[in-house]
């Protein structure tokens, strides 16, 4: 096994009360930390000066949508987190208790919404045959469902209404996520006032982030592990704004690792072309970025595919000093966390667009 591929090497202690079970209010009052050859403390509100007019920020406009259900097999009370659309009316899901569960089982939730059991895999995942597709599937979710957390964020009964408008970023509208952008979530209207003002342009794509996100890596050997695949789409006018910067001589900035890995993708021939459909790219150390100058990113969780992909971007050393002096000055870490703005360790490939 190569060192840089070990696990062990993308772990650090963090204390518990360091993981922010709320966001701070307002949004744009987050901390912010620049890593670069010197670490520097701001806040969020720094942020336009710490950009150069004619920089691009290219965000995640995924919604987070509530697919937690809570029902009944037979009397049994049975929970499922739809994570992955199949068809309209087809879904991947996380099941509890799923062990009891079998190909041919009715599952009932509120509001007439059923389910047919079709396969039962491993870790809990089932695929279910739902009642409702499509808009009708969306609107009875958004009556019924709850959103479907992080596990480190701890509610008694699940999320809230709090939730349901904190997890959300500013720039939601696609409907298909089960996970918040994170990066996403320090936005508000004043801060994005002030990065036009200073004449830094944002653009938008899709990745709607699915539950792999939240799984543990299960290999020590990081060359064995396989990411799960997510479906996004970069249009043409994202293409071709992102041209526009590099013309100019400005920066493309990604807001999160989503936004960073769908580039990423759709770069991946040295070209940046429109993509749509499944990624599943994993960056570790060695990888040769094309199309990021800077990343705005949420502080990880150590033994992540996240933090690795930081690690890659940034320097592994250079984010574990960084991880480090966070934890020591009391920095709020994961989704409802701070934020990080990171240089890269060493200069990007050139993309052709």
């Amino acid at each position: 096994m190569k060192d840089v591929d070990r696990l062990d090497r993308y772990d650090f202690d963090l204390p518990r009360a360091q993981i922010a079970e709320r966001p701070i209010a307002p949004r744009d009052r987050a901390r912010l930390l620049s890593v670069g050859d010197n670490l520097c403390d701001y806040g969020m509100e720094d942020l336009p000066g710490l950009l150069q007019p004619g920089d691009l920020l290219v965000f995640n406009d995924t919604r987070v949508l509530p697919t937690r259900l809570f029902g009944r097999r037979g009397k049994a009370k049975i929970e499922a987190t739809l994570h992955k659309a199949l068809a309209a009316d087809r879904w991947l899901a996380f099941a509890r208790p799923a062990r009891k569960l079998k190909p041919g089982d009715c599952l009932d939730f509120a509001e007439g919404l059923s389910a047919e059991v079709l396969e039962r895999r491993e870790g809990g995942e089932v695929c279910l045959q739902l009642s409702h597709g499509g808009a009708a599937l969306l609107a009875v979710l958004e009556r019924i469902g709850r959103l479907p957390l992080p596990p480190y964020l701890h509610r008694e009964d699940g999320s809230d209404g709090k939730d349901r408008e904190d997890y959300q970023t500013i720039f939601a509208k696609t409907p298909g996520a089960v996970a918040a952008p994170t990066a996403g979530l320090h936005y508000t209207e004043a801060l994005l006032a002030a990065l036009a003002a200073r004449g830094i342009r944002k653009t938008t794509l899709t990745l709607h982030v699915g539950a792999g996100t939240f799984l543990p890596v299960a290999s020590e050997d990081l060359a064995e592990h396989r990411m799960h695949a997510e479906w996004g789409t970069l249009s043409r006018d994202t293409v071709d704004a992102i041209a526009k910067t590099r013309d100019e001589g400005g920066r493309v900035i990604p807001v999160g690792t989503t936004s960073l890995r769908l580039l990423e993708t759709a770069a991946a021939d040295g070209c940046l072309k429109p993509f749509t459909g499944e990624t599943s790219l994993f960056i570790k150390p060695g990888y040769k970025f094309q199309v990021a100058d800077l990343l705005l990113t949420n502080f990880h969780l150590p033994r992540s595919t996240l933090f690795v992909l930081v690690c890659a971007f940034a320097g592994r050393d250079r984010m574990q000093k960084a991880y480090a002096h966070a934890i020591r000055e009391g920095y709020r870490f994961f989704s409802y966390g701070d934020c990080c703005l990171l240089t890269p360790e060493t200069k990007r490939c050139d993309s052709k667009s």
